[in-house]
């Protein structure tokens, strides 16, 4: 492998892409390595003090022959480069405007741990509920209407809503339900729809409770992970079924049952048990049934069979959508983005990120985490694409495609849940 070429402060020029030899927090810009766009970049990195820098070809608007003289005999710089002023840091705007990222970042972090605390102490609830389904039957439903209405006060009373994929430091899969994912992502799409707050109550508990007839179904077909037999698929298809006869004993509403009865129909006709058509499935059903469905896709029984959420949501919308409400299936697209929490991406200037949070206002602008070996990972540089005016996404990446080392750094889990933040929504563009 060539060695790099070395240049002076000096020999800096718009277009070229450098390597500061310094660490993160010791210069004012988001990254360590980046192509040079403007001489106000030229004289900040001047200001640095550094004597030489690393500069890559490849991935500069010149070549070698434009940088270096054609009387150099090699690519090293002079021994003795010309000395230059220093700035120090804290007397410059670039590097107070780093600090500041800093400190942002630091707070995403803190309302990161927050969340997921939150979010644990839900699955638990969640857990509750559903093993004292049988046998605390009134005293369930009255615990699952109170978890509801926690969740939809704050989902719909925040001035903006922020979807966050959990990390890999909650424990054991245990704790990650499908019944909450499907939740959060019906009452996300109700906010959007601006459906009424009585409302958004029910249909979170139909959502909650829409898997409870699976209890009748033996968990034998429930796991198999090969495909069922026709006996097995019968038995499967009757678990809405099911549902609705233990909902009606807990006297759950009948827009409730409807979203237990229906969630598996499919507005083409081809879903079960009743293979209902269009508006012939109830409105919160139709809903429901986006949410259950792409859940499924991110989330199945054979982890091997999981799609990335980026796939799930492309597959939904570009060969799956005559299955769904189209108007809903582009709220919901509309809540997650293209890139929804958990994708794995990367960016216009190469580097390799996750989809860490989903702003539902501005969810073409997400927070990345962003691989860089140079920071530690419990550092990660978090970037807010709102604020990157020269950088965006420029394609997912399927794990398998990633380094091992980028992979576990970025730590994307291997089954996707997410929980909300409505505490401390971000500022609109442009104000502080």
């Amino acid at each position: 492998m060539s060695q790099t070429p070395v240049i002076t402060p000096e020999q800096l020029q718009v277009g070229m892409y450098v390597h500061l030899d310094l660490k993160w927090f010791d210069h004012p810009f988001a990254f360590s390595h980046f192509k040079i766009t403007s001489e106000d970049q030229i004289k900040t990195i001047r200001s640095l003090g550094l004597k030489t820098l690393r500069f890559s070809p490849e991935l500069s608007d010149m070549t070698l022959q434009t940088v270096f003289s054609p009387f150099d005999s090699s690519f090293n710089p002079p021994a003795t480069p010309p000395s230059l002023p220093e700035v120090p840091p804290e007397l410059s705007p670039a590097m107070v405007a780093k600090r500041a990222m800093m400190a942002q970042m630091k707070q995403r972090r803190e309302a990161a741990e927050r969340i997921e605390k939150a979010f644990v102490d839900t699955a638990q609830t969640v857990r509750d509920i559903e093993k004292n389904l049988y046998s605390r039957p009134a005293e369930t439903v009255q615990q699952a209407s109170k978890l509801v209405q926690k969740i939809a006060d704050s989902i719909l009373s925040a001035p903006e809503l922020a979807i966050q994929v959990m990390g890999d430091k909650l424990g054991g899969e245990e704790l990650y339900f499908h019944s909450l994912n499907v939740t959060m992502l019906s009452m996300m799409m109700a906010r959007d729809l601006k459906l009424p707050v009585e409302v958004v109550g029910v249909l979170g508990v139909g959502a909650l409770l829409h898997d409870i007839g699976r209890k009748e179904v033996p968990d034998k077909i429930l796991m198999k992970t090969e495909p069922l037999t026709p006996a097995e698929r019968n038995f499967y298809e009757l678990h809405p079924n099911y549902g609705v006869e233990m909902a009606k004993r807990m006297h759950l509403s009948s827009a409730a049952l409807a979203v237990i009865g229906q969630h598996h129909e499919l507005f083409d006709g081809t879903g079960f048990p009743n293979k209902l058509k269009g508006e012939a499935i109830h409105l919160l059903s139709r809903i429901v049934v986006i949410a259950n469905y792409y859940d499924e896709l991110c989330n199945p029984v054979s982890i091997a069979d999981a799609l990335t959420p980026h796939e799930a949501l492309s597959l939904m919308f570009a060969k799956l959508r005559g299955k769904f409400d189209p108007k809903l299936l582009s709220a919901f697209i509309r809540c997650l983005g293209v890139y929804p929490p958990g994708t794995i991406v990367q960016l216009s200037n190469g580097l390799i990120g996750m989809v860490s949070t989903v702003n539902t206002a501005r969810p073409m602008k997400p927070i990345v985490v962003v691989y860089d070996p140079e920071v530690p990972k419990e550092e990660a540089i978090l970037l807010d694409m709102d604020t990157q005016a020269d950088l965006n996404i420029a394609k997912a990446i399927r794990p398998a495609q990633v380094a091992r080392e980028v992979y576990s750094y970025l730590s994307p889990r291997k089954r996707v849940s997410y929980y909300f933040d409505a505490a401390d929504a971000r500022p609109p563009a442009g104000q502080s």
